[in-house]
C-alpha cells in the first residue's frame, strides 16, 4: 500500500521499531476512515515482520490528531445520499490489543477520536505541548472505541466522568497526574524517548509480549480470580514449551544475551 495520510519508517539501532506518523498536518491530522485503514496496514507490517518488535504512533506538525474530520465524517453521516463506510470500532481496538507493543507519543492536540484511538495502546507518552480532550458530548455524540471502558481503567470512575462530561481541554502535565497519560517528556525529546522505550520492549520475545497483552485485556477487570488464574496457567504452559523460553534459560546459563529473533521462527 502507498500511504497518503501516514508516514512509516523503521527506527532503533537494529530497525526493530516501526514509527507511524499521522500525516495531515494542514488539518491537525484529522481522522478519516482512510487514515484508519492505512494505520491498520502499517500495524500489520510491524506484526508480520519478525525483525520488528514494537511500534510508536505520533503526529506530524503541531497536533497529534484533532479528532474526526468534520466534513469527511460527520457531514457524510448527515447526508442521506452519501455512502456510509462500515463501522469497525471493535476491529480497531482488537487490532491494537492483539498487536505487538504499541506506544502513543502525543506531540500536540489529541482530541475526540484522536484520544480514544490511543487509549488501548500499551503506553501513552505526552510532550509538554500535548493537550487532550474527550470532546464527544460537545458534538452531540458519545464516547467510542471502548473509551467508556479504557477511561475508567486508566483514570478511575471520578476522573473519567469529569473528563468525559466536561469535554474540557487537559494539558499534558495534568493528563499524567490524572492517569490519562503515562509520562510527560520534553517536546523535542518525545519521539526519541518513545522509540527508546519501544526498543526496550522489542528486545523481548514478541509472542510472549502479545500473550501478556492478551492477559491484561482479559484479566484487567475480571473479578473472577479463578478465571484469571486459569488464563495465566494456560499461557504459562504454552510459554514453558516455547523456543523463546528455552533460549532465555540457555542464554542465562551461558552468560550471554538471548537472541529471540533468531529462534522465533523455529518450531516449539
Amino acid at each position: 500500500m502507498d500511504y497518503e495520510l501516514i508516514l512509516f519508517e523503521r527506527r532503533g539501532e537494529l530497525g526493530e521499531v516501526g514509527l507511524i506518523t499521522l500525516n495531515r498536518p494542514e488539518k491537525m491530522n484529522a481522522w478519516t476512515y482512510d487514515m484508519r485503514d492505512e494505520l491498520l496496514h502499517a500495524m500489520d507490517r510491524v506484526n508480520n515482520d519478525p525483525d520488528m518488535g514494537a511500534m510508536v504512533i505520533t503526529g506530524a506538525g503541531r497536533g497529534f490528531c484533532a479528532g474526526a474530520d468534520i466534513g469527511a465524517m460527520f457531514k457524510t453521516r448527515l447526508d442521506d445520499d452519501e455512502p456510509k463506510r462500515p463501522e469497525t470500532s471493535v476491529d480497531w481496538v482488537k487490532a491494537v490489543r492483539e498487536a505487538k507493543p504499541m506506544i502513543a507519543a502525543v506531540n500536540g492536540a489529541c482530541i475526540g477520536v484522536g484520544l480514544t484511538q490511543i487509549l488501548s495502546c500499551d503506553y501513552i507518552m505526552a510532550s509538554e505541548k500535548a493537550k487532550f480532550s474527550c470532546a464527544f458530548v460537545k458534538m452531540g455524540v458519545v464516547t467510542e472505541l471502548a473509551s467508556s471502558y479504557y477511561l475508567v481503567q486508566r483514570m478511575g470512575w471520578g476522573n473519567a466522568s469529569e473528563v468525559a462530561l466536561t469535554a474540557r481541554m487537559i494539558p499534558g502535565e495534568e493528563a499524567v497526574q490524572l492517569g490519562l497519560a503515562d509520562r510527560l517528556v520534553a517536546h523535542d525529546d518525545l519521539v526519541g524517548e518513545a522509540v527508546a522505550l519501544a526498543e526496550m520492549m522489542a528486545q523481548n520475545p514478541s509472542r510472549q509480549m502479545r500473550m501478556v497483552k492478551e492477559l491484561f485485556t482479559q484479566n484487567g477487570s475480571d473479578q473472577d480470580l479463578d478465571a484469571v488464574l486459569a488464563r495465566e496457567k494456560a499461557a504459562l504452559d504454552l510459554s514453558y514449551k516455547s523456543v523463546e523460553h528455552k533460549e532465555a534459560v540457555n542464554a542465562f546459563l551461558e552468560k550471554r544475551k538471548p537472541d529471540f529473533r533468531k529462534v522465533a521462527g523455529q518450531q516449539t
